[in-house]
């Protein structure tokens, strides 16, 4: 499970304190189950507003070998080992 990112701590916590604050003074109550029933109402609403709000995209790392520079490497690796298997393949600089 991916941790929650700082935009969706911020807004949870908010939405909690101002929802339990605009709840306690609409309800003026003194209470003490009504108390806990807003305070359980303000922590459910600050969770669905947390987990509504859109989640970063996660980027997807390219392999080594989908590279176009490892691929050309590799071809001439194999070309050169398959002539002489004695020597290391020399990569020869290219004009730019």
């Amino acid at each position: 499970m991916p941790r929650p990112t700082a935009a969706q701590l911020a807004y949870g916590s908010c939405t909690v304190i101002l929802s339990t604050l605009v709840m306690l003074l609409l309800s003026q109550t003194s209470s003490a189950v009504v108390i806990a029933i807003i305070a359980v109402a303000a922590l459910v609403l600050g969770l669905l507003v947390a987990l509504t709000l859109p989640t970063p995209k996660r980027t997807v790392a390219v392999p080594a070998a989908a590279r176009p520079e490892r691929k050309r490497l590799v071809a001439a690796t194999a070309s050169s080992a398959s002539t002489d298997s004695t020597s290391e393949p020399v990569r020869q600089p290219t004009a730019s």
